[in-house]
């Protein structure tokens, strides 16, 4: 299934895509995509719904983060070993784990803001991971019994924050508007091989990330396990899982960075495309 939520910010309705990619009304069953609706037995009720049966939601909405409630949005630095080199750093030996802010969450489609006095805002084209069981010190055998299903993200950065204002990465990744997710979630039994998966991104219609989930130095299976013995996870909980080479600081001859009026436009195989337009800041009003 493709589940969604579909709407305004802060009135996103639970939708489903049907399999001619129109959305499904679903409000008439759940209250919201999250939490137990993404557990097994969440998970089973809905499927065993005929998609037809379903109000047809006309238009093109917006499509918003396609889980609510999010709890935690952990992320997984260098966990691709030509994103490392390409970044000038080791291969790790163990996955680096940082926060994204819950807060910075975004419909796939949503403009993107860049940060007041921004150097170095960048991309990143991401597989998502979205838990549906509580997971704690599972095992790597157990671990994708956890996941629900998975989704796009761009792990949007900005690196003059993320590496040379200290040492903590989450300085640089959790500016507003800097999570976009979706358009939808594919749970699991859809999406088969996890690790398989073509991925790739466009900044003004030139492709510069170029890649594939089996390139992965730790697997999703390894980095729910992993996870899963430094906190506990949560269904709802977003586990973002690393970039592929082809990011704006790895550009050669010489790196290069997001500006006010670049459109950037990335996908994964099997999960849907995102697409962004990056915009000035501008006080709050």
């Amino acid at each position: 299934m493709k589940l969604l939520r579909y709407g305004p910010q802060g009135q996103e309705k639970p939708g489903l895509l049907d399999a001619d990619g129109r959305i499904r009304d679903l409000s008439g069953h759940v209250s919201d995509i999250g939490g137990a609706t993404l557990g097994a037995a969440g998970l089973k009720a809905l499927a065993a719904i005929d998609p037809a049966s379903l109000p047809l939601v006309e238009g093109s909405p917006r499509y918003g983060v396609p889980v609510a409630g999010v709890g935690k949005f952990v992320a997984i630095g260098l966990n691709f070993a030509d994103h490392a080199a390409e970044s000038n750093l080791p291969i790790p030996a163990e996955p680096v784990v940082f926060n994204k802010w819950v807060n910075c969450l975004g419909g796939a489609n949503d403009p993107v803001t860049i940060p007041r006095d921004s150097k170095k805002t960048d991309w990143e084209v991401e597989l998502g991971v979205v838990i549906g069981a509580r997971a704690s010190y599972v095992e790597q055998a157990d671990a994708l019994n956890h996941v629900a299903g998975y989704c796009v993200i761009n792990d949007v950065s900005e690196r003059h924050w993320q590496l040379e204002r200290g040492m903590t990465w989450d300085k640089g990744k959790g500016f507003p508007t800097f999570g976009p997710a979706g358009p939808w979630l594919v749970t699991a039994d859809e999406v088969g091989d996890v690790q398989n998966l073509s991925m790739w991104l466009n900044v003004n219609g030139k492709k510069v990330q170029d890649g594939s989930t089996k390139t992965m130095i730790f697997t999703v299976a390894e980095i729910v396990a992993y996870c899963s013995q430094i906190m506990t996870l949560e269904p709802g909980d977003i586990i973002t899982t690393g970039t592929p080479p082809g990011v704006g600081m790895g550009q050669k001859p010489e790196a290069w960075y997001l500006k006010a009026g670049d459109v950037v436009e990335l996908g994964i195989e099997k999960l849907g495309q995102q697409r962004q337009q990056f915009v000035a800041w501008t006080p709050a009003a």
